[in-house]
């Protein structure tokens, strides 16, 4: 395949059109390093809800998850979900003022204690109420505002193209469809097809495929079935940071990424460790970590994952890290 012309939004070029999802506790500024040592055309953050934004002392959580959205100098996109138009364009506004260059809104969280606030997928029900958001979010700030969103609601909510209409009308500058609807959740596999309805609608704005792109060969049908510009990869990532970099060589000859193995994976997933523990700090990263040594462990056919992930100390662990990496059969290359 020929590498399309980079897409850009705004004043903000992106780089190869395979960009990593947003996931919530696990997209954060450590994991988005990690990747961007191996490159990716796009980086979103983890979902920042409103409601925690706009009070008048900000969550931790929140704050954490808005913070260094300018560090480095891959482009950074900051995701934003709420129910209300007022503090969602308040929120828009603040993570704008901490250099976010791309902001995101979230309708497509399937997860029930957003839905269940009238959140995430559930605005898809109420075309609307989701467009007033839209609107509050695009007329708030300078920056380009985008949209990620499902197929629908279920299968008798198939408004994706609907959705999509309307946010083009209301200057969305690129849309991003989950192959599923959110009733489906993450179960069974990704319509990449069903997103062509939104790629057939006349003058809309970039489009990318998400849901089921863990390689090379995934990433190729996605664009072709869905005829979506880019796609974006989400769990295929966990404890794989460099799948990105892998994929835009697989498809256009972009610069391949050096996949670690041995020693040097040993190396890339003790500076990720270190990292998420000096950037939360000890205990609060001690959970946070557990979950990226289990993945880097899994992908890598580490030995040693329980030992790991039960360690009583930092030193420990890292000690632990050096031994399991170091002898993994090398499953990390797949």
């Amino acid at each position: 395949m020929q590498l399309p012309d980079p897409l850009r939004l705004g004043d903000t070029p992106l780089g190869p059109p395979v960009f990593l999802a947003p996931m919530a506790g696990i997209t954060d500024l450590p994991f988005r390093r990690a990747v961007a040592r191996f490159g990716a055309g796009l980086m979103v953050s983890e979902m920042v809800a409103s409601t925690e934004m706009v009070t008048p002392r900000p969550s931790t959580r929140a704050s954490v998850r808005a913070k260094a959205l300018t560090e480095g100098t891959l482009p950074v996109s900051v995701q934003i979900a709420g129910r209300e138009a007022g503090p969602m364009a308040q929120t828009a506004r603040i993570v704008e003022g901490m250099g976010a260059r791309i902001i995101d809104i979230n309708m497509g969280c399937p997860a029930k204690k957003v839905t269940g606030g009238l959140s995430g997928a559930a605005l898809m029900r109420d075309l609307d109420h989701a467009l007033s958001l839209i609107d509050a979010v695009v007329g708030a700030v300078g920056v380009p505002v985008t949209l990620k969103m499902r197929l629908g609601w279920d299968d008798d909510c198939l408004n994706a193209a609907d959705l999509a209409a309307r946010a083009r009308d209301s200057g969305v500058a690129m849309l991003t469809v989950h192959g599923r609807t959110r009733a489906q959740f993450y179960k069974g596999q990704a319509d990449w097809q069903a997103i062509r309805t939104v790629a057939d609608l006349p003058g809309r704005p970039p489009l990318v495929a998400n849901g089921d792109v863990t390689g090379g060969a995934s990433a190729r049908a996605a664009l072709a079935r869905s005829g979506a510009e880019a796609v974006m990869v989400g769990r295929g990532a966990q404890g794989r940071p460099w799948l990105l970099a892998q994929i835009a060589h697989d498809l256009w000859g972009c610069p391949a990424p050096l996949i670690p193995q041995g020693a040097a994976l040993a190396d890339l997933v003790e500076a990720h460790y270190l990292d998420i523990l000096d950037f939360y700090g000890a205990e609060p990263g001690l959970r946070v970590a557990r979950k990226h040594l289990g993945w880097y462990a899994e992908a890598a056919g580490a030995p040693l994952r329980d030992q790991m992930l039960r360690a009583p100390s930092p030193a420990a662990t890292v000690e632990l890290i050096r031994r399991a990496f170091a002898d993994a059969p090398g499953r990390a290359a797949a």
